[in-house]
């Protein structure tokens, strides 16, 4: 079993083993990985946390578990620009330093082990986690709690101020979501870092999680560009364009696959 396959075993399972998944992404960019290790010296980060709780009933632990983290050195990658090994979920937990996506999911995973109800929540921009029921949400970078004018800043201070704060911003996120984020993520920082092979890899990804938008098609579409891959290219323009929306998109689309070779097959 390939990585690749492994990852959808791990996302196929009741419940889904989301850091055994997150770790057999990682396994793509670096062959020498061996998941099972990582999550065996998880336990002992478990067992740290587990023990510095409070004893208080379960709903109410979703705060002091990110704290604990926090305590333990687990806090967002200031790192500027960006890269790819805040999202790899093997250098998150050797640095202690990721995405907030990242820290979620480590979250999530001890919340799921430790029995605390949580759940993530596709914030965008800032990858955000909830207690269900509660009238606030948590970031996973140290706990911090949020209610509807702390995300309302957030996002503004992300997007600008013309953007508004909706309910779909704040819906929960389930797990093949979140990998199709993380995805998104790592396809972004292996490009800023000029390495296409390694974008392509998570492209894939991405569109092989189904629902795969426009956007995702001409992402993939501009990697097998500049890897030269023209059949490849014109496969995935004429899907952006088929679910574009955007008549000026759709212009363009058109434009650029008149302007590429006809196909070539070999026989």
């Amino acid at each position: 079993m390939n990585p690749r396959q492994a990852f959808f075993t791990c996302l196929h399972r009741s419940p889904p083993a989301l850091l055994e998944a997150a770790l057999w992404i990682a396994a793509e960019h670096e062959p020498r990985l061996v998941p099972e290790h990582s999550l065996e010296a998880f336990k002992d980060i478990q067992q740290q946390i587990g023990n510095r709780l409070p004893q208080l009933p379960a709903n109410e632990l979703g705060q002091p578990l990110l704290r604990r983290m926090n305590d333990l050195g687990f806090q967002q990658d200031e790192h500027l620009p960006l890269r790819p090994q805040a999202a790899l979920m093997d250098k998150v937990l050797e640095l202690r330093r990721g995405q907030p996506l990242a820290l979620a999911l480590i979250a999530l995973e001890l919340a799921q082990r430790l029995q605390i109800p949580l759940e993530g929540v596709n914030f965008p921009g800032h990858f955000l986690l909830r207690v269900p029921g509660a009238d606030h949400l948590l970031d996973p970078c140290g706990g911090r709690r949020l209610y509807p004018a702390d995300c309302r800043e957030l996002l503004q201070r992300q997007y600008g101020a013309h953007i508004k704060l909706k309910a779909e911003h704040l819906a929960s996120a389930e797990p093949l979501q979140m990998f199709q984020r993380l995805s998104r993520n790592l396809r972004q920082l292996h490009l800023s870092y000029d390495d296409n092979l390694g974008a392509l890899i998570n492209a894939e990804r991405v569109l092989e999680l189904g629902n795969g938008s426009a956007a995702d098609y001409l992402a993939r579409a501009s990697l097998y560009q500049r890897l030269e891959c023209p059949n490849a290219e014109r496969f995935d323009l004429e899907h952006a364009l088929l679910l574009s929306d955007d008549p000026i998109q759709r212009l363009r689309l058109t434009e650029r696959l008149g302007h590429l070779p006809p196909n070539s097959i070999v026989h």
